[in-house]
């Protein structure tokens, strides 16, 4: 396989590959960000995570669309504001379903499997309903084009790096969220005895509605991002809403620190992997190691420790 090549192409080769996996990998560390709030907080399995990324998408490929024809001039920032009003439009959607859906099935995960389900249908069906069955693509600004050569050989795409940065910063907000606020305190105190937390006068319903809302918001902004490394279509949310959920669970369902752990693990195995054999093997053989792993150790790679 590696005839003809000498150990400097051998390396860019490796190199470049390792990249892509960070690349992957901040795709998914920012898809299983919402996920692990809404999951691991909350129980909830929600399988329209996936659709909710989209709708992130698309509300950045019509911000684009209406930056190009009426705000030209400010195209080169337009990026700043898609994502902000994907976080906005996803988090309110997700705290619509919360309240009509979700809240009606709390503690009882298969139902809330089934449910969220059903929803995915309906947000698939919504949007090649009014936006078409074509996949389409966003116009980045020219700030976000081109690459940063390393050496000679190997060249790194702005957009990647700029995905990379988003996600550590999006990653250091959510982990001050979650453990360094009131609101934090408040939710992993409903997610481990929602009774008693009740009883100590927090609203427990108004937590669990901005609980999901930002989660879906999250996954609105990954849609955001998911624009600079790929097309966006009704149904390209199914694309990574296994993969998220390998992450989760694999990390460990309540902890922050497992998600980006097994996201980095699965994402630079699997573009390893995608060198040597094809992307669905790769796939495959990732989850077969992921499956013998939780097999072992079912809780996954980090465990939430509780005081009784």
């Amino acid at each position: 396989m590696f005839e003809g090549y000498t150990l400097a192409e051998l390396g860019s080769i490796f190199a470049m590959q390792g990249f892509a996996g960070l690349i992957l990998f901040s795709v998914f560390v920012l898809m299983a960000l919402g996920l692990a709030i809404i999951f691991g907080q909350m129980g909830v399995i929600n399988m329209a995570h996936g659709e909710f990324m989209i709708l992130g998408a698309y509300i950045t490929y019509f911000t684009s669309n209406f930056f190009l024809n009426y705000l030209p001039a400010l195209f080169s920032v337009y990026f700043f504001v898609a994502m902000i009003l994907a976080f906005v439009g996803a988090g309110a959607l997700g705290m619509l379903v919360e309240w009509g859906m979700i809240r009606h099935l709390y503690r009882r995960p298969l139902d809330t499997l089934l449910a969220t389900w059903g929803l995915s249908l309906m947000l698939q069906q919504f949007y090649r309903s009014v936006f078409g069955a074509r996949e389409v693509g966003v116009e980045l600004p020219q700030w976000l084009i081109g690459s940063l050569p390393v050496t000679d050989v190997i060249e790194v795409p702005i957009n990647g790096l700029f995905v990379m940065a988003l996600t550590l910063l999006i990653t250091v907000a959510v982990a001050v969220l979650m453990y360094r606020s009131r609101w934090g305190k408040q939710v992993r105190a409903v997610m481990q005895n929602r009774v008693m937390a009740g009883a100590v006068g927090i609203d427990t319903e108004k937590v669990d509605r901005y609980t999901f809302g930002i989660g879906c918001g999250i996954a609105g902004v990954a849609g955001s991002a998911f624009t600079m490394v790929g097309s966006t279509g009704p149904t390209s949310g199914q694309l990574y809403i296994v993969d998220t959920f390998l992450v989760v669970v694999f990390g460990g369902a309540q902890s922050l620190l497992g998600t980006i752990a097994s996201a980095f693990v699965i994402s630079q195995a699997q573009s390893t992997m995608e060198f040597f054999l094809s992307g669905s093997m790769a796939k495959v053989l990732t989850l077969l190691a992921v499956v013998g792993i939780l097999m072992l150790r079912p809780q996954g790679l980090f465990v939430l420790k509780v005081r009784r």
